[in-house]
């Protein structure tokens, strides 16, 4: 399988044919919660609803400082999002997270974007270039280890995490159902953020994140040195 799901289309390719492309990415998700180890959530392969948040600590962000979870103690809701550069979906989804952001930081909220791809255009001196550029208002965070998407279950980019005060996840997924904001009928973030703000359960807490697949290292097995025979 390759690293992207169809990375050279362009933006909106992708929506000739919606149902097809959910029903593509529906079984993706599924071969690969059905691959891993331990099942969890529905479509996530390490995190349920009710897990607590895997905390970060000291990630460098494109402002020049470094950023932990605990700093954000005093918000009622945190919005994690796995995101990068490189992805289409993830590009076509910075102004939709940018408005996110300002419609609930007075509410609150604070929104937090991880990168941890490994490739020149996803390293960190080009975030900072990309952050600059689109004017980021929220924390956009590198993390060289990939530690912390492995310890959310992250799989693709952009894909979304909402944690309550108590910093349990709530909602897992899609920002929304459609990569074409012109067809966006479902919007699960903004609709998750607001049950928990409330002090509700979160109606729809997981659906199947689309875009990228994050581009984990892969190691290489050592092979054992035979001897060499006399």
């Amino acid at each position: 399988m390759s690293d992207q799901l169809q990375p050279t289309l362009t933006s909106y390719q992708v929506n000739r044919d919606t149902h097809s492309m959910q029903l593509l990415l529906k079984a993706t998700a599924t071969l690969l919660v059905l691959a891993a180890p331990g099942i969890a959530g529905e479509y996530n392969p390490i995190r349920e609803i009710g897990d607590a948040a895997p905390a970060w600590t000291k990630l460098p962000g494109t402002d020049g400082k470094t950023h932990s979870l605990s700093d954000l103690k005093d918000k009622d809701v945190v919005v994690v999002v796995f995101t990068c550069n490189s992805c289409p979906y993830a590009v076509d989804y910075e102004d939709r997270l940018v408005a996110f952001h300002k419609k609930y930081a007075s509410r609150n909220v604070a929104v937090i974007a991880i990168n941890v791809n490994k490739v020149p255009e996803d390293a960190l001196p080009a975030m900072k270039k990309r952050a600059k550029e689109k004017a980021f208002p929220f924390a956009y965070l590198f993390d060289e280890s990939q530690k912390i998407a492995k310890d959310y279950g992250a799989l693709f980019t952009p894909e979304f995490f909402v944690l309550n005060k108590q910093r349990k996840i709530v909602y897992m997924g899609s920002m929304d159902n459609n990569p074409d904001v012109k067809k966006v009928s479902k919007l699960y973030l903004n609709d998750a953020v607001e049950a928990t703000l409330a002090g509700k359960k979160v109606t729809t807490d997981e659906t199947i994140a689309f875009g990228c697949k994050v581009r984990f290292e892969r190691k290489r097995r050592k092979r054992k040195k035979t001897k060499k025979k006399k």
